[in-house]
């Protein structure tokens, strides 16, 4: 997938989400955003894994942690499944993902949550990560800057291609 990018089929990666999401507001397509983000992301922590020796694992929950790491992982609640954890030998960097394509009360709650989810998660010294992105923020800005100054990452599609988020796992930022 990534080959897209590289080869320039595709020039920017907002523009080829939102043409991938036209249409996501109905409810017969309530989550095809966020499954578009998780595989768009995917391709950019597979390729950073691959390229650096580092492993990930892909709806992660704190037993598979455990198991593919030997990391015991405190969860806040007991369903909690991230949608990728990464270890780089050093640390364990916990990642979240969502694209908003209209705005709601979900972008609210969904900050909220990610900002008590860092504090809960820092506390053990792991890194979180929220990639997000979507025309629902533009109408939901202010619970989005308030977590952007909450959380250390929170990264959009644009950030990715720049490589920051390659650049935080690699460097054990």
């Amino acid at each position: 997938m990534l080959k897209i990018f590289k080869d320039k089929t595709v020039k920017n990666v907002v523009d080829y989400t939102i043409g991938i999401e036209v249409g996501l507001d109905s409810n017969g397509r309530k989550n095809r955003g966020g499954t578009a983000m998780e595989k768009v992301t995917e391709n950019f922590v597979n390729e950073i894994c691959n390229s650096h020796g580092f492993n990930y694992i892909k709806e992660a929950t704190a037993e598979k942690v455990l198991e593919q790491w030997r990391i015991k992982l405190r969860v806040d609640k007991s369903s909690r499944r991230f949608d990728f954890a990464v270890y780089n030998g050093k640390r364990l960097y916990l990642i979240e993902t969502n694209y908003y394509g209209g705005g709601g009360s979900k972008l609210k709650s969904t900050a909220g949550e990610y900002k008590a989810l860092y504090d809960f998660i820092s506390k053990d010294g792991h890194k979180f990560i929220w990639i997000t992105d979507g025309l629902g923020w533009e109408s939901t800005s202010r619970p989005l800057e308030e977590t952007f100054n909450h959380i250390e990452y929170l990264l959009n599609l644009k950030m990715l291609t720049n490589g920051l988020l390659e650049d935080i796992i690699v460097n054990n930022l």
